[in-house]
């Protein structure tokens, strides 16, 4: 047993852990399983790690560069506030959980473990539980897992003194969660992506799914008109720089972004190390703001780069062992198509959503502060918004993410709250966990064992309503996308 023990913390630290080798993982068995030549297998294994770690280096350029700014707003006006961000999520499990359960974090790990065989179970037995989509986003893992540690074990404290009840009642409820959320992103993003054979496996999974309905069923535009989308928008004059994406994303930074610089200030940047002494608080502010388009530039590139391997060696795994199914990816990768200009506008959306619920909170004199976390504000946001541009135009980019940074930040302030995290100094802050979980705690928390049971079944049941309302293309939508999309047209004719 301690054998093998050591062999899943070697596996779970190395591979699970560092989506490269994840994804490089995947594509070595499935081009295999495909029974390519080794030189194709190698090719393609080094291209799709290299290009994760393109796509790895944009994300945490992007997070590293603005999460001070955004911290810092914190500091420089001394608010005892929790910064909702998973990492600050993470921490906080880590440095509480032991004392406020008697429970090493450790357990968190292996509650990954048994989750994720809960998520390939559930996709193995597509035929009954209609679910086709595998988590492979091991770092965003990591995360969920830490949390829903906490949260689970506040909502069953009746199981605390029992181990591997505990543990078994937590994988299956966060492997259905990693099943079912992801399968979710499916039709959205075969749909943008026109069957690139992905979804998204990330923090706002129902947030994409219900964002992405709202936005057809609401903004569609009338009349049999369609809704202008981002780039069907005619800018008159020397508004038209703003189509080309990288002048747009680096001049909306600079204005935003730089105007908090100037709040926190040069004396508080030249404490904490940003600024140099004696540097220029002009180019420093413009350089900060611009390296926004840089990153983002990189992102792309990453997506470009392993995207192709990825979805053509799960062919492999599809045919062979999992059946229909699709590998589940950061949501970074969906920057790739669609809409470039949604990013940015998203984000900002987001971001004016947090900054008034934030206000709202100081107002209303909450026991619970928050700190916009650069994650959840761009990631969350900006995904929503390139879903909800292409199915409902430019007011539905605006608007939803809008209404999504509302959300993270009531939502996050009531249940890191109710649970304690607060007192730690962060939550996980993202769509689902502030909208999603809280109501699943809740749930589980006042309804006891039956509550358990109903939040599985509930979760269980969502794929089996999706597949009974679209039978013939259901499946279809994974195996064979033209023939799905020519199913989808003589529909629409009659």
């Amino acid at each position: 047993m301690d054998i093998l023990m050591r062999m899943w913390s070697y596996f779970a630290t190395n591979i699970l852990q560092q989506p490269a080798f994840m994804i490089g993982l995947i594509v070595a068995i499935g081009y295999i399983l495909l029974r390519k030549p080794w030189y194709d297998v190698l090719a393609g294994v080094i291209k799709a790690i290299v290009g994760y770690l393109i796509l790895a280096v944009g994300s945490s350029g992007l997070v590293s560069n603005f999460r001070p700014v955004l911290v810092g707003l914190k500091d420089r006006f001394n608010m005892d506030a929790m910064v909702i961000d998973p990492y600050f999520g993470q921490n906080a499990v880590t440095n509480g959980v032991q004392e406020v359960f008697g429970k090493g974090f450790g357990n968190a790990m292996i509650l990954l473990l048994i989750a994720f065989i809960v998520n390939i179970v559930l996709v193995r037995f597509s035929k009954y539980t209609k679910l086709r989509a595998l988590f492979t986003t091991g770092h965003v893992q990591v995360q969920q897992a830490a949390t829903a540690y906490w949260l689970i074990l506040f909502a069953c404290p009746f199981l605390v003194n029992m181990d591997i009840p505990l543990l078994i009642v937590m994988a299956v409820v966060l492997g259905a969660y990693w099943a079912v959320g992801s399968d979710l992103t499916i039709k959205p993003c075969q749909e943008l992506t026109d069957g690139a054979g992905f979804c998204l496996a990330h923090q706002q999974n129902f947030g994409v799914a219900l964002n992405t309905w709202l936005a057809e069923k609401f903004f569609s535009g009338k009349n049999g008109k369609k809704a202008k989308k981002i780039d069907d928008i005619e800018l008159p004059g020397f508004m038209s720089i703003f189509n080309e994406n990288m002048v747009c994303t680096s001049i909306l930074m600079l204005i935003f972004f730089g105007a908090i610089l100037c709040i926190l200030g040069r004396d508080y940047l030249t404490e904490q190390g940003f600024l140099a002494e004696g540097a220029s608080m002009v180019f420093y502010v413009i350089q900060t703001c611009l390296y926004f388009a840089v990153y983002l530039a990189i992102l792309q590139l990453g997506v470009r780069t392993f995207v192709t391997e990825l979805t053509a060696s799960f062919q492999g795994i599809a045919d062979r062992l999992l059946p229909g199914s699709v590998p589940g990816v950061d949501c970074a990768v969906i920057f790739g198509f669609g809409s470039a200009n949604a990013v940015p506008l998203g984000f900002l959306a987001g971001f004016v959503g947090q900054i008034i619920a934030i206000a709202a909170l100081i107002v209303l004199k909450s026991p619970v502060l928050v700190i916009c976390g650069f994650v959840p504000v761009f990631f969350d946001n900006a995904t929503i918004a390139v879903f909800a541009n292409e199915k409902g135009g430019i007011k539905a980019a605006l608007i939803l993410p809008f209404i999504s940074g509302l959300c993270q930040v009531f939502g996050s302030a009531i249940i890191a709250g109710w649970v304690g995290m607060a007192a730690y100094g962060g939550y996980l802050g993202m769509w689902d966990w502030a909208v999603v979980w809280p109501v699943m705690t809740a749930v589980m928390k006042y309804l006891s064992y039956a509550g358990i049971v109903i939040v599985v079944l509930a979760l269980l049941a969502i794929p089996q309503i999706r597949y009974r309302r679209d039978k013939e293309g259901y499946f279809m939508m994974t195996e064979d996308y033209e023939a799905y999309k020519e199913l989808k047209a003589k529909k629409a004719k009659k």
